[in-house]
């Protein structure tokens, strides 16, 4: 899942370093297009619907990693 991260923040950002405590605004300077569209990646790639809701709580490589655990994507 990592991996999976890592080639969808690539093509949204151009962004190379990333980890699991990654964090979208505080490391890689996201603003709210930016995560909209790595969102939108995650979405097409998995044919998944993320809420609205849930999207701000998903702050980190970690988080999504665990929010993707939640819908048996790992």
């Amino acid at each position: 899942m990592l991996q999976v991260i890592k080639d969808i923040l690539f093509e949204v950002t151009g962004k190379t370093n990333i980890t699991y405590d990654t964090d979208f605004i505080k490391d890689l300077q996201l603003n709210s297009f930016d995560i909209v569209n790595v969102v939108c990646a995650f979405e097409e790639r998995y044919h998944i619907k993320v809420p609205t809701r849930d999207v701000w709580q998903l702050r980190t490589v970690k988080d999504v990693i665990e929010y993707m655990a939640t819908l048996g994507f790992v």
